[in-house]
């Protein structure tokens, strides 16, 4: 129900009582609304992508940060067996040392 004249306050309403919007505001209006519906559809997408991106790069992270911890270990692992051979070479050289003498 439409607010009654004296309320509206504008000689205009006053005037249009009884009557609807014209074709030009209706229009006016749907259009208004279609573009703030569409800006905050959009502004909603765009906050998923930003989300999305983000959670991506934790994620990245977390894989960089295992690839690095295995490394270490395999570097570790290499300078053990290193330390492993050196020893059994100067063992042999020592061996073969006592052996010529």
């Amino acid at each position: 129900m439409p607010w009654p004249p004296a309320l509206c306050g504008s000689r205009s309403a006053a005037a249009g009582w009884g009557r609807g919007m014209s074709t030009a505001s209706k229009v006016a209006l749907g259009i208004s609304v279609l573009l703030s519906a569409g800006t905050v559809a959009a502004v909603h997408i765009q906050q998923r992508r930003v989300r999305e991106r983000l959670h991506e790069g934790v994620v990245r992270d977390l894989e960089r940060q295992s690839r690095k911890l295995e490394n270490i270990r395999l570097l570790q692992e290499q300078i053990t067996l290193t330390k492993q051979l050196e020893a059994e070479r100067h063992k042999m050289l020592m061996e073969k040392e006592s052996q010529q003498s």
